[in-house]
């Protein structure tokens, strides 16, 4: 049973899967924001080595770095952000196999039938 209370929180759950083509230039981003930071004074010293490290030896840190949930419902009208988390890491991608179907693991019908949506 749905109360008005809770009716106005949403769960977007997101699963994307990105083929890097170019590694050092996902990279090269990631320090950039990170120096960028660092110079607005919002990364202290210790974080900001740390932050380089584990971009410059993991592309997926890198993205993970660089892809921000704020970034993706900031300009939304009406609503607020009220918790986000993500992680990235390396995998085995196979389009054909079945593993990758969406909508699988939920147990929700997958969205193969359905034309993508895509914002512009």
């Amino acid at each position: 049973m749905s109360t008005p209370e809770n009716t106005r929180f949403v769960r977007l759950r997101l699963e994307l899967v990105v083929e890097v083509d170019d590694e050092g230039a996902v990279r090269d981003a990631a320090l950039g924001r990170i120096e960028g930071e660092a110079a607005e004074g919002g990364l202290p010293e210790d974080g900001r080595a740390h932050a380089e490290t584990a971009v410059t030896e993991d592309t997926a840190e890198a993205l993970a770095y660089l892809v921000d949930p704020f970034d993706l419902v900031s300009e939304v009208p009406g609503i607020e952000l009220t918790q986000a988390s993500w992680s990235t890491e390396s995998i085995d991608y196979d389009p054909d196999s079945p593993e990758w179907d969406l909508g699988e693991d939920d147990g929700e019908e997958g969205f193969d039938d359905e034309e993508p949506t895509r914002a512009g």
